[in-house]
């Protein structure tokens, strides 16, 4: 048997049974904050088409990838840097109006920006099918 050839695959199968046993040990709203953040992060980077892909299928089959980086572009832009960001709340719901059935986390975060010193942005997560937390909304106020 060729190890090599196995060790990747070995790897990927302890990463997502160690994803799946941590998501089934934290609380949903701890186990989405992680993810958010790494999210978050792309968006703070300007990496706009790499948040889309990092997205839940559902919001990309509904949100195409032009699309998301338009509105996201018009929504980031005028902002200017991140500055500051705390979590203010975090908020488990198994149903979500106007969204398809599946677990919920909904992040609150206290944002300040170069233009826009006290903001919130709100970060939707769902939980996949393969235990792993994804982001499925994002707003600024």
């Amino acid at each position: 048997m060729n190890w090599t050839r196995l060790l990747p695959v070995v790897v990927l199968a302890l990463g997502l049974s160690w994803a799946g046993a941590v998501a089934a040990v934290l609380p949903p709203e701890k186990a989405a904050q992680s993810p958010a953040e790494e999210w978050l992060a792309l968006v703070d980077a300007g990496k706009y088409t790499e948040s889309w892909e990092q997205m839940a299928p559902h919001f990309r089959k509904t949100v195409g990838r032009r699309k998301w980086r338009t509105e996201i572009e018009k929504i980031r832009k005028p902002l200017g840097k991140l500055t500051e960001r705390k979590l203010k709340s975090a908020e488990y719901s198994k149903e979500l109006p106007g969204a398809p059935e599946g677990e919920y986390v909904v992040l609150i975060y206290e944002t300040a920006f170069e233009h826009k010193p006290a903001a919130e942005e709100k970060v939707t997560l769902i939980l996949g099918q393969d235990l792993i937390w994804r982001v499925a909304g994002y707003a600024v106020k």
